[in-house]
């Protein structure tokens, strides 16, 4: 009788089993969810994204294919959108209406100084905001990004006047001189990148005998790569679209630009939809590769860019 109470009170009294249940599984909202739910979910947002892709592409495709168009094919109804016969006339007639190779040239100019303006000035006020402590450095950098939410049409005209004074219009010098002078949207991104850095691999270099200059070009700059990618590329297709600025300070058009070079084509040969199309197609082939051979670090020195700092 004392053995059978003694193994009574040792022995445990399990919970019965829908309790048991219950206490053990997690709550409905945390709860995973099924694989086919998750299948679903996946699948719908594929299929809106390559939706969205394909409406986009529409038109890069038929203006890619239509450079390759007879004329005949151009204006057929239905509408043919893979050509029956391939031909090269258009880029033909294009070169002999056209001065693609001036245009491309003076475009490649402004956009390589533009680059190398922006990204230079760009990291050293970055880097200045930064790395470097000074009084009222937090006040310039609220004014430099204030000066973002002003629209450009509300300084177009006095800045036009002020080229014009100083006998600077008709020149590629105020589509280059601004990216010099620091561009506000590349100096915030910049310094956002610059403060994720640790401050003791300046104060090492400073230990070491280096002076500011040294320690921006030799240990900072190298390890900005990404961003410094990244800002080159946007001012790159800032300046290859750039329409508004050619056609406000150039009228020489042996000075003219792809895109105003290609609006005054447009506006003088609007029937000629082949050339159009081919004129078009080679506008965007810079742009294409560059991107393609860029986008790994591009898209590396966004995300650091957007989530440090």
């Amino acid at each position: 009788m004392a053995g059978t109470e003694t193994a009574l009170a040792g022995a445990t009294v399990e919970p019965p089993r829908d309790e048991r249940t219950l206490a053990t599984d997690p709550p409905a909202s945390v709860r995973r969810p099924r694989p086919w739910t998750w299948l679903l979910t996946a699948l719908a947002k594929h299929a809106v994204l390559i939706g969205l892709s394909v409406v986009f592409l529409i038109p890069l495709a038929w203006m890619v294919t239509g450079a390759f168009k007879t004329a005949a094919d151009l204006n057929a109804t239905p509408t043919v959108w893979w050509p029956d016969q391939i031909t090269f006339d258009n880029f033909t007639q294009a070169a002999q209406l056209f001065p693609l190779a001036r245009y491309f040239l003076n475009t490649a100019v402004i956009c390589l100084l533009s680059v190398v303006g922006a990204v230079a000035s760009s990291a050293m006020v970055g880097y200045g905001l930064a790395r470097i402590e000074w009084r009222g450095r937090t006040v310039l950098f609220v004014i430099i990004l204030a000066t973002t939410m002003i629209p450009f049409y509300v300084t177009m005209l006095p800045v036009f006047e002020i080229y014009r004074t100083l006998g600077l219009t008709n020149t590629w010098v105020p589509l280059v001189l601004p990216q010099f002078l620091g561009v506000p949207i590349y100096i915030f991104l910049l310094r956002q990148f610059l403060m994720s850095l640790p401050k003791e691999l300046s104060e090492s270099a400073r230990i070491d005998g280096a002076n500011e200059w040294q320690i921006f070009v030799r240990v900072i700059l190298p390890l900005v790569k990404p961003a410094l990618v990244a800002v080159g590329l946007f001012q790159f297709l800032a300046s290859w679209n750039d329409f508004l600025g050619p056609l406000i300070y150039l009228s020489d058009s042996r000075l003219y630009t792809i895109s105003l070079g290609l609006n005054f084509f447009k506006g003088e040969y609007s029937s000629e939809f082949g050339p159009l199309m081919a004129v078009s197609t080679l506008t965007v082939v810079p742009v294409v590769v560059l991107f393609f051979f860029a986008q790994r670090t591009f898209i590396e020195g966004i995300t650091l860019t957007g989530v440090k700092g």
